[in-house]
């Protein structure tokens, strides 16, 4: 029990610390201030459009991970449910790496697309997006096949005798069935998305205004010794994060989706 409750304090005692040692009246100055609202909002258009690429890409891969009903998982499927994974525990910095490795100056695509087109892709917002994807889209990835494989799949065989094709299947009975998973999966891939910072800056860099999210312009006050400002930026992230929390309720845990 007490090595419980030394456990417990020290995941909670940060985020009590924050909010204790907030400079509560200058809350709204300092979040109001240019950079912050700059940083605000590029990070919450990044965000909401990795939510919506992840949405776009990662169903259909949850479809093809969870499978048709009672069929084991094969070979195949067990090697692409790790390689999803992946993103999940590499550490984001890495991460970062490998992005640009792929797509930064000399990469492997973007080196040919350069030759191509006589220029290299520009760092900007959409590099931003690219690497929140890449962090973020594995936990709608494994929230929705959750969803799928706890959802009661008697009504698409029902549909199939009907005669519906696979594809009005999916529209029609098996997204219907499985929303909630849905939405449960893309606002943890948005709050994944907000909070993101080392592959983000790894891969595009913190240029104030144009790639700075959030968690870039906190790390800036705090390394410039502005500590009151870069609490301040956390509060947003931690507001954030309860919100998601409190709308998931007992919705989610690790992998399922109830």
């Amino acid at each position: 029990m007490v090595l419980g409750a030394i456990g417990l304090a020290l995941l909670v005692a940060p985020l009590v610390a924050i909010v204790v040692r907030a400079p509560w009246g200058r809350v709204l100055e300092l979040l109001s201030s240019e950079s912050a609202l700059q940083a605000l909002g590029i990070s919450l258009g990044t965000a909401a459009a990795a939510t919506g690429l992840s949405v776009l890409l990662g169903v259909p891969l949850a479809i093809l991970l969870a499978g048709a009903p009672d069929e084991p998982p094969g070979l195949a499927r067990r090697v692409i449910r790790s390689l999803v994974t992946v993103p999940v525990v590499l550490p984001p910095v890495v991460g970062g790496v490998a992005l640009v490795a792929l797509l930064g100056e000399g990469g492997l695509v973007s080196a040919p697309i350069a030759a191509l087109l006589g220029a290299a892709p520009p760092t900007s917002a959409g590099a931003v997006v690219l690497a929140q994807t890449f962090v973020a889209m594995p936990f709608l990835v494994f929230a929705i096949e959750g969803a799928l494989r706890g959802a009661d799949r008697r009504f698409d065989l029902v549909a199939a005798t009907l005669g519906l094709t696979p594809g009005r299947r999916l529209l029609r009975v098996t997204l219907p069935l499985i929303a909630p998973g849905i939405a449960a999966g893309a606002a943890l891939s948005f709050a994944r998305a907000l909070g993101e910072y080392g592959a983000t800056v790894t891969f595009a860099t913190s240029i104030p205004g144009v790639t700075q999210t959030l968690p870039m312009a906190i790390y800036v006050q705090l390394a410039e010794g502005d500590r009151d400002a870069a609490i301040a930026l956390s509060l947003v992230l931690i507001a954030v994060s309860v919100v998601v929390l409190v709308a998931l309720r007992d919705r989610w845990v690790p992998g399922v989706v109830r």
